[in-house]
């Protein structure tokens, strides 16, 4: 729920991209009209739909403070970390609508 009230909803996109760095899957989902998920958006996927990731670790949008590194969540135990940008790690991309 957003600060105004309204609700953003993710939906996951078909589709699994193979280990690339993380400006590669950034350019990757938005070529297919979405956007890499989120931190939070990483640890819902664990906790309710873990059978749509491969055991592995996954890019999120989200940079890290640190300059060139981003987070990451890792489906084979679910913790989430930092990876440097240049790391190949796998994507999944969400389209997001407010409503």
């Amino acid at each position: 729920v957003n600060a105004d009230g309204s609700i953003t909803h993710s939906i996951l996109l078909p589709g699994d991209n193979d280990p690339a760095d993380w400006k590669v899957q950034m350019a990757w989902a938005k070529s297919i009209g979405g956007d890499l998920l989120n931190r939070a958006e990483l640890l819902i996927a664990y906790e309710t739909m873990p059978d749509e990731f491969k055991p592995q670790a996954y890019w999120s949008n989200t940079k890290h403070a640190s300059p060139g590194w981003a987070w990451c969540l890792y489906f084979g135990h679910g913790t989430q970390d930092n990876d440097g940008q240049s790391d190949q790690l796998r994507a999944r991309a969400v389209r997001r609508l407010v409503i």
